[in-house]
């Protein structure tokens, strides 16, 4: 790998991994945050969203059930608050209705995007935790094949976010 594939591979490591800011990857390696920026866009068009990646990474963590749940959770908040209005609100019975339509409307688009978006990210989320657990695993059974391992699993984890985000 090139010097310049190598720095990219490590400031996208950084930026889902770590969760640095492009400022903060700039800096550390002594480049533009416009060049980063380039190489973050460059490899989203390649078909590897740096930004799904890094969700993916935080939901592997937390578990993407508690993010969807929290989003949908807060969904159902402000549906009740408009709900609310609706009963206790002086509008017109056209208002109503229209401000039923428009709610019942959000509320499927909600349901499908909390649907279609947890399997996409949750499948990433696992391949990625599944990883960690076997860093881990050699780091503390067979520690003198830790630098090998470690050296196969960055690069394949950049491939598995490419299969994952497309």
């Amino acid at each position: 790998m090139s010097e310049r594939g190598e720095l990219q591979r490590k400031a996208r490591s950084d930026y889902v991994y770590r969760r640095m800011m492009i400022s903060t990857i700039a800096a550390a390696y002594g480049k533009s945050e416009a060049t980063i920026g380039r190489w973050k866009k460059a490899a989203k068009e390649a078909g590897d969203d740096w930004d799904k990646a890094r969700t993916a990474h935080v939901i592997a963590g937390e578990g993407v059930e508690v993010v969807v749940s929290s989003v949908v959770e807060d969904f159902m908040i402000q549906a009740q608050a408009i709900l609310d209005e609706i009963k206790e609100g002086s509008h017109s019975t056209a208002e109503k209705v229209g401000m039923l339509v428009s709610l019942s409307d959000a509320m499927t688009k909600m349901a499908a995007s909390a649907k279609r978006f947890a399997p996409k990210v949750s499948e990433l989320g696992v391949a990625q935790d599944v990883m960690a657990k076997l860093l881990e695993f050699v780091r503390e059974e067979f520690p003198h094949h830790a630098a090998t391992i470690l050296e196969i699993i960055e690069p394949f984890g950049d491939r598995l976010a490419e299969i994952y985000s497309t």
